[in-house]
């Protein structure tokens, strides 16, 4: 399936990482649209309408979790990623109760991460609300 024009919404307020990650998609044929906090990105998620969304959970303004259960309550099959430097601490485990589609942790390869999320959205076009 070809992922070329799909949009990805990714939510960090890290400007370097935000950098490094939409690069990174954008080499994969991603649209991608950035926020640099929780609400401004429920904003873009009403405009633009993005295919999945890459979600930090610490960040200023709106917690990621806040966002991802705002976004949950009426996107139930949207792939949801919730970005994170730790992959065990109790807010990921939150996060998956909240039904995050996956993690992508931050010091990680990114390629492996791309192709989760390339997974994801081919599923969830199977599944369209």
């Amino acid at each position: 399936m070809n992922m070329a024009g799909k949009k990805i919404l990714l939510v960090d307020d890290e400007a370097d990482f935000v950098e490094l990650m939409k690069t990174r998609l954008e080499a994969n044929d991603y649209d991608v649209i950035t926020s640099n906090n929780g609400v401004d990105a429920l904003e873009q998620l009403k405009k633009a309408k993005p295919d999945a969304v890459l979600l930090d959970i610490m960040m200023p303004e709106m917690d990621g979790l806040v966002v991802l259960k705002t976004i949950r309550a009426e996107h139930k099959r949207l792939p949801i990623f919730i970005i994170t430097a730790f992959s065990n601490e109790e807010r990921v485990k939150t996060a998956a109760n909240l039904d995050a589609t996956g993690f992508i942790i931050k010091t990680q390869d990114l390629g492996k991460e791309i192709k989760n999320i390339t997974a994801a959205i081919q599923i969830a076009e199977k599944f369209k609300e």
